[in-house]
């Protein structure tokens, strides 16, 4: 549909739908963008603006779109488009994380390996090449996939953590780690993975209930005939145990039981001894002493497996008690502690003199060390180990225990603690800094940083950053047999420094490429350390990584630190973190400015989907049920401060319905505009005789543009879609609307009418580029309908409040006038009277002054808005009588037998009647004040309703002129419906035919002829209904009609 010669609108868009086909739209529109190039554009249009830097938080490339990435990037996206129309030179990488155990597991799993030796054996080389082709193609899936859902990114120019340049950046920042001596290496007790075989991160594992074994051993004490119990649910720890942990101020008891066999000696917590009795089935014979844990430090154990063992550990602390902070009244408070497989018992030995024992390789299989339990895999030798204690003696209960621990993040194997040699970054010195520059940065919420990430914070261990794999970033660290070290920071310094000839721009850094690389200085030849960094630390320099850094260091200027970060709760152990302890380590400084955590997508229930519960809901399928705009919105209408989505069908098809609303609202005025030649760009709202109601709506406008802003100066998404969406649905389509609908069938240069289109132009132009953001298939549709002289909406500016068309005094008188109308509407319903008859008057009772004010200046509005012919405001209606309602717990204790007969004398009496004494049976009976309520009601034809200042009293008598009126407003109706069954144009002319047998209304429809042609645009009446085209019989109240209509 095209306005005036040389309107730009799409060039598919020659009509509108009556309804909104979500995927029509998006249809139209992706091929406009396409082929205009819309997003270049966009960007075009920004370029000179100032910068505004986004950092994407990388998804891994080892899967498909989900609904919680796409919730992600669909509010990434609207957060994007915002600032660029609110005057930004936005900087959008998409990024992608493509190296780490995510894609190796792929990997393996695709070519059928089950360890690291198959993939040695495949070759390295061929390996990571596997890797690069598999994260690449993903990517590229992935690439469609976020673009599928509307995603505006620079999607030909991603950064990807495998390209050399980014793996660089990660030299490069890793390089100021270590010259700010924060890098180090030592032997500390991590998490492990045997199956990947390679150390974890703490926030790469995940936790779920298994069942485990529950033993209690005893540890003989020398020199006494009495044993210290533990409790431990990993027997295969056992042969490390070098030392038990007692709280020195704790109060322990010496027991004498009998177990069953033989009567023994066993030293627990005295707050343990109920239950360690009950758990263990023991006989307790006497309490023979108490004693304290400082009584028991330094008391010295015999092994119970000594006999088993090659060889007593080393150290004078070995086999002592000793305080350890980690003790607890729990079960026998007392701690078997293995430094080789605990972090905490790692942190206690290393303040003791004692020898860390690791008998376990880096398959989780046990060493020579072990003794009888060499070659067997740990938890393989739990059962042997526990029977091997019960037949010494030293076992004195065995069950099963049921508790959450830890599994593999990729490939759901159990892990296991080791104390390895690993490289760590040592942020615990400089955990000041890290939580001073917490608050230098702003969340949303809030909350987040104070409590759960300042938390998370403060209690982080050193970063342990090297990975015993293959594909991931090396680490640039080349290691003389001294111990000397050198970090390379660029691929130009590593030609310099590397003994072999190599071309820094073709170097691939990958292992193997850089493995056999050597450095010779001072004398010495250094090589590479074989590990590659934790994939975390891919993530965590991606604020300078996504700006080329080092290889366009001139941009840290400007774009650096990032202005912007979003992504789930999850990230405050994650990616926040990362990104903190990473930009504190190498620069001092944190790398963001602002956060926003949202939320995870739920089922229904709030379970988290997945495959085994069946439960799963693809973006795809969301797409095709409700279209992506309605999509959007939904998703964006979710509270996105850290709070999850239950996902809802149900609340997803009512933001399309509101949609729809929207649509509807877009089309309204679009066939009148057209049919007058009116031009809906560039409206001058000052040149038109604005009235009061369209002064009230663009009022209302500006106070959404002040609530829209408010919602994104805290990227409140959800407040910004519930401001714009509940203006357009509530106010524009259920009020003003339904106000101007009479306006439209004035004369073409009617000056309401013309104030009318330029008030609904003006607020179509806003509304669309409020909501462009959020829905943006849709306000292009829009947009190119309405203007079309830019290639796009996104290219245009954001709205901004204009303060001196906000009235506030009007919006409260309009909204006094609603209330009044809602309580009206109500009494008409319940008096059965139609709006479309008129009624002769209303009467509205109060004492506020705010409704009074509203009526008085406002009266015409109200009495249009409620057909009344006469509008009154009264602070007394006197035309009301107190009716009596019987109270019958008074009465029927009272009256006994005759209750039932007062009960009927009393209901529907008024007051006056109550207080002068009733007759019951011919005999007066006195009704006390308890025995009855009073309520007011209006006499004769008079409905009565309340709303918050007082009553409405509606007339809802029908003078013979009103019936008239209403007979031909029901007519009217008819046609209207006849006309769009037809499909008529609106300007088509008609020819009208109406039977009755009743000559009364006939009378009154004669009376009203013009009327009845003026609102249908019927050129002549006829007698004969045969001849029409569209006929319908239908009763108007209770009175037979047959009405037809034909084009003329």
């Amino acid at each position: 549909m095209v306005f005036i010669c040389g309107h730009q609108g799409l060039q598919y868009m020659d009509g509108i739908d009556d309804q909104y086909d979500p995927q029509a739209v998006e249809e139209i529109v992706g091929r406009h963008w396409a082929e205009k190039d819309a997003y270049a554009v966009a960007k075009a249009a920004h370029s000179a603006d100032p910068p505004w830097v986004f950092v994407d938080g990388p998804p891994y490339t080892s899967g498909q779109m989900h609904l919680g990435t796409a919730w992600n990037k669909t509010l990434k996206d609207a957060v994007l488009r915002y600032k660029r129309m609110s005057g930004f030179d936005v900087r959008d990488r998409p990024g992608y994380d493509m190296h780490g155990l995510p894609i190796e597991v792929k990997v393996e799993a695709a070519l059928g390996f089950d360890s690291k030796r198959d993939i040695e054996t495949y070759g390295i080389e061929a390996f990571i090449e596997e890797c690069r082709r598999f994260a690449i193609e993903n990517r590229e899936a992935m690439d469609l996939d976020f673009q599928s859902i509307g995603v505006w990114m620079d999607w030909d120019d991603p950064y990807q953590t495998l390209s050399p340049e980014y793996m660089e950046a990660a030299w490069w920042v890793f390089k100021q780690v270590a010259d700010r001596g924060l890098l180090d290496r030592g032997k500390r007790s991590v998490a492990y993975c045997p199956r990947c075989q390679t150390a974890i991160a703490a926030n790469e594992v995940e936790y779920d209930e298994v069942t485990s074994p529950s033993i209690y051993v005893a540890f003989p004490l020398v020199d006494t005939d009495a044993s210290v119990v533990i409790w431990t649910t990993t027997p295969w720890t056992l042969p490390a145990n070098t030392f038990v942990g007692v709280d020195p101020e704790l109060p322990y008891t010496r027991l004498r039981v009998d177990d069953g066999q033989s009567e023994r000696s066993l030293i627990v917590a005295d707050a343990c001894v109920e239950s360690f009795i009950e758990h263990t089935g023991m006989t307790l014979l006497d309490r023979e002493r108490e004693l304290t844990g400082a009584e028991l430090e330094g008391m010295t154990y015999t092994h119970p497996m000594a006999d088993v063992l090659p060889a007593k550990p080393a150290g004078a602390d070995v086999y002592t008690i000793q305080a350890a902070p980690y003790v607890e009244a729990d079960r026998t408070g007392l701690v078997h502690s293995a430094p080789g497989h605990g972090q905490e018992d790692f942190a206690r030995g290393a303040e003791l003199d004692v020898e860390v024992v690791v008998p376990v390789d880096q398959r989780g299989v046990f060493t020579d060390a072990a003794g009888p339990y060499a070659g067997t895999f740990v938890r393989d030798a739990n059962d042997r180990i526990v029977a091997d204690l019960d037949a010494t003696g030293a076992l004195i209960a065995a069950g099963k225990h049921r508790h959450r621990y830890g599994h593999c993040w990729r490939c759901d194997t159990d892990i296991i603690y080791l104390a390895t040699d690993q490289w760590f970054i040592t942020v615990t010195d400089i955990k000041e800094e890290l939580l001073e520059n917490i608050q230098e940065t702003e969340w949303h919420p809030q909350w987040a940083r104070d409590n759960r990430f300042s938390d998370f914070v403060a209690d982080a261990p050193d970063w342990n950053i090297s990975r015993q794999r293959y594909w991931g970033i090396p680490l640039p660290i080349w290691v003389a047999p001294d111990g000397d070290r050198i970090v390379i920071g660029t691929r130009g310094e590593l030609a310099e420094r590397v003994d072999q000839d190599i071309d820094p721009a073709a170097i691939d850094l990958h292992r193997p490429s850089v493995d056999p690389l050597t450095i010779t200085e001072g004398g010495k030849t250094y090589h590479r350390v074989p590990d590659v960094f934790d994939v975390w630390i891919d993530s965590a320099v991606a604020s300078w990584g996504s700006i080329g850094v080092p290889g366009a260091s001139g941009r840290l200027e400007t774009d650096w630190p990032a202005d912007f970060i979003t992504e789930a709760h999850d990230q405050t152990r994650g990616w926040f973190w990362s990104q903190l302890g990473m930009g504190t380590a190498a620069m001092g400084q944190v790398p963001y400015r602002e956060v926003l955590m949202h939320g995870f997508v739920n089922d229904a229930e709030g379970r988290k989907m997945s495959k085994s519960r069946g439960n799963i809901v693809t973006p795809e399928e969301a797409i095709a049920r409700v279209g992506r705009d309605p999509l959007r919105a939904y998703l964006l209408s979710h509270d996105q401060h850290g709070v999850d989505l239950s996902f809802s069908w149900e609340t997803a098809e009512t933001i399309a319905g509101r949609l729809n609303i929207v649509w509807n609202v877009f089309r309204f005025p679009l066939t009148y505009m057209r049919l007058d030649g009116f031009d809906p760009r560039d409206v001058d709202l000052d040149a038109v005789a604005l009235t009061p109601m369209d002064r009230w709506v663009l009022s209302r406008l500006q106070a959404t543009i002040a609530a829209a802003q408010a919602g994104w100066d805290s990227y409140a998404t959800h407040e910004v879609v519930a401001a714009v969406l509940g203006f357009l649905t509530e106010e524009v389509s259920r009020y003003y609307i339904q106000s101007i609908r009479d306006r439209m069938w004035e004369e073409e240069d009617s000056p309401s009418k013309q104030a009318a289109y330029a008030t609904m132009a003006h607020l179509l132009d806003v509304t669309t580029r409020l909501l462009a953001p959020i829905v943006p298939y849709l306000t292009e549709r829009m947009y190119q309908e309405l203007d079309g002289r830019a290639v796009t909406v996104h290219a245009l500016s954001y709205p901004e409040e204009e303060p001196d068309r906000r009235d506030q005094t009007l919006e409260a008188h309009i909204e006094a006038i609603r209330a009044v109308e809602e309580a009206a509407a109500a009494a008409r319903q319940q008096a059965g009277r139609k709006r479309r008859w008129a009624v002769p008057r209303v009467v509205v009772e109060t004492g506020d002054q705010r409704t009074t004010d509203a009526i008085e200046a406002h009266g015409d509005i109200l009495a249009d808005r409620i057909n009344a012919e006469q509008v009154t405001v009264t602070e007394s209606f006197d035309e009301t009588v107190e009716v009596a309602t019987p109270v019958m717990a008074e009465i029927g204790p009272a009256f006994g037998e005759r209750a039932e007969t007062v009960m009927q004398a009393v209901e529907g009496a008024s007051r006056e009647e109550v207080e002068a004494g009733l007759l019951v049976d011919g005999e007066p009976v006195t009704i006390d004040p308890a025995m009855v309520q009073y309520e007011i009601v209006a006499r004769g034809a008079v409905e009565a309703a309340p709303f918050d200042a007082g009553m409405v009293y509606v007339d809802v008598s029908v003078p013979e002129h009103i019936a008239a009126e209403g007979y031909a407003r029901d007519v009217i109706r008819r046609v209207q419906q006849l006309r769009k069954e037809l499909e008529l144009p609106v300007d088509a002319q008609i020819i009208t035919a109406i039977e009755t047998d009743d000559p009364a209304v006939q009378g009154y429809l004669d009376a009203h002829e013009e009327l009845i042609a003026a609102e249908t645009r019927t050129e002549r009446f006829s007698d004969d209904t045969e001849a029409m085209v569209a006929v319908v019989d239908d009763e108007v109240e209770g009175t037979p009609m047959r009405i037809g209509i034909t084009e003329s």
